[in-house]
């Protein structure tokens, strides 16, 4: 793909701060696009944003939103429009798994709370940024989902899963409901992405071993190879591409 690839469109990343977020958010940069992003507890670093600043050549737009909350959500929306001059490419990639509980020890609170941050979000930036989305152009919307959706995680994942499977659904749903609007949506469901707080926080060292051993490219995933799928979904290169779910695990899991 061209450097220049999305050059005068605006790309906002959500959970852009770190980890895939962040490596989205500079691919899309790299490739041209105005990016915007919003973040909670990861505050994006100066250097970092210099650096967007200086492949894109334009200023990225940074804000803290809480993204359950639906004020926040339609603010920081309106921000990007009123900043950047309009939004092309929506990014979801807010998400967590709050905490790992089996059945029997999954209160309805963190069940609640589980699918609250992945699909709650994803349905409030989709909800309102869709409107400021270009129609019979470039338009294009893109779920940072998980393997989990498909294969249901790992020990105390349940709501988690369950919550990524619930993206899929919002993914092809969505596109049939903006196909007539030319507006691509898809999702990446990512495998095992090293280097990500995710990890750190929910995967104990011998399972993260477990994990890389049964790759069979032999290795982790880097938050840069899901963001490469992302900046084709985005591009023009992708235009016939909607409803799909794009699998980044090397060869973890087939379908």
């Amino acid at each position: 793909m061209s450097s220049a690839a999305l050059t005068g469109r605006t790309a906002l990343v959500t959970g852009g701060g770190v980890g895939i977020g962040a490596a989205i958010a500079e691919a899309l940069a790299e490739a041209g696009a105005r990016v915007a992003i919003t973040y909670r507890t990861h505050t994006p670093e100066e250097s970092w944003l210099a650096r967007i600043a200086e492949v894109s050549g334009a200023e990225p737009l940074a804000l803290r939103v809480e993204a359950a909350s639906e004020p926040e959500v339609r603010d920081a929306v309106d921000r990007t429009v009123e900043t950047c001059g309009g939004i092309d490419i929506l990014v979801n990639n807010v998400g967590s798994m709050v905490r790992r509980a089996t059945l029997d020890a999954l209160d309805l609170a963190t069940w609640r709370a589980i699918l609250e941050v992945n699909l709650d979000t994803m349905y409030l930036f989709t909800h309102h940024a869709a409107p400021h989305l270009p129609t019979g152009s470039h338009g294009r919307i893109i779920n940072v989902a998980s393997l989990a959706g498909h294969t249901g995680g790992g020990p105390g994942a349940l709501a988690y899963a369950t919550a990524k499977a619930g993206m899929f659904g919002f993914t092809r749903g969505l596109a049939a409901e903006l196909g007539p609007r030319q507006i691509t949506v898809n999702a990446l469901a990512p495998g095992f992405i090293g280097a990500t707080p995710f990890h750190e926080t929910f995967t104990a060292p011998e399972a993260r071993q477990r994990a890389v051993g049964a790759i069979p490219l032999g290795r982790a995933g880097d938050p840069a190879d899901v963001a490469d799928a992302a900046r084709w979904l985005a591009s023009d290169g992708a235009g016939f591409v909607t409803g799909a779910v794009i699998d980044v695990n090397g060869g973890q899991y087939f379908h």
